[in-house]
């Protein structure tokens, strides 16, 4: 995946968009041997993507069809394939690299979210209920796994432990019991709040809680993934992108092959 950070406020370098059948000028070839030098990147993933470093994006305007502009995507460096990723994109595209820039831009997220919640609430609660707390009694034709995501408090560890560890000595399965502690003990995520509570994650020893994640399949609970050690971090989804562009007045885009 590469993201294409881009200045919708000021002139950004910009190439005339293209048919595929037209042939380039001089002028208008960029370098595209980064992209060989990506050794992450599958061969049709770095043929998709040098195709479009050389041909640009279009982005139109959508309120305006008749306003629009090509952006030129380039490779800004690597970043970890981890929760704070998108955090850690965005920092490098400022020049930044250190761990604390990554987890001020999360807060910084978080806090335009929780400002700009009101205005559509309902939709965007809809939205995460749908991608962290989807109903398991629907969307089989789509999905072969869904996720449940939960929080649990970090100080409240040992305390749901020691429940589920009551339970397997009662005889059932650890992942069934696992399953049935977090469920009843823990924060669904599912609204605003409990989604401002997520993505502030970053797999850090100072979160306030940790990521609990419940796999299914049609057929039941797949997986438990506990993270015992709180190394997860919450993904930056489409929510958190729309934050960030708020945040900094730019365009984001995610470019997935």
């Amino acid at each position: 995946m590469g993201k294409l950070i881009c200045d919708s406020t000021a002139s950004s370098p910009v190439i005339p968009w293209r048919d595929p059948t037209s042939t380039p000028s001089s002028i208008d070839l960029v370098d595209t041997s980064s992209w060989e030098n990506v050794s992450s990147l599958e061969d049709q993933q770095r043929k998709h993507l040098t195709k479009i470093q050389s041909k640009g994006v279009l982005w139109k305007h959508p309120q305006d069809q008749n306003v629009s502009m090509v952006f030129r995507l380039s490779h800004g460096g690597e970043v970890e394939a981890d929760g704070n990723c998108l955090f850690t994109a965005c920092g490098k595209s400022m020049g930044v690299k250190t761990v604390s820039c990554a987890r001020d831009l999360r807060r910084r997220t978080v806090r335009r979210f929780l400002e700009d919640l009101g205005s559509e609430k309902e939709a965007i609660e809809s939205a995460i209920k749908h991608m962290y707390s989807p109903d398991l009694k629907s969307g089989w034709g789509i999905h072969v796994v869904q996720e449940l995501k939960l929080l649990a408090k970090k100080d409240d560890r040992e305390v749901l432990e020691s429940a589920i560890s009551e339970l397997v000595h009662l005889g059932m399965q650890r992942e069934l019991a696992a399953e049935s502690i977090y469920k009843e003990r823990c924060i669904a995520v599912d609204d605003g709040p409990s989604w401002a509570k997520y993505m502030s994650i970053s797999g850090s020893p100072d979160d306030e809680y940790d990521i609990i994640t419940l796999q299914y399949t049609e057929e039941g609970l797949l997986t438990v993934d506990e993270n015992i050690y709180g190394h997860a971090a919450a993904f930056g989804d489409d929510i958190a992108i729309e934050c960030l562009a708020t945040v900094f007045k730019r365009e984001i885009f995610v470019v997935r092959n």
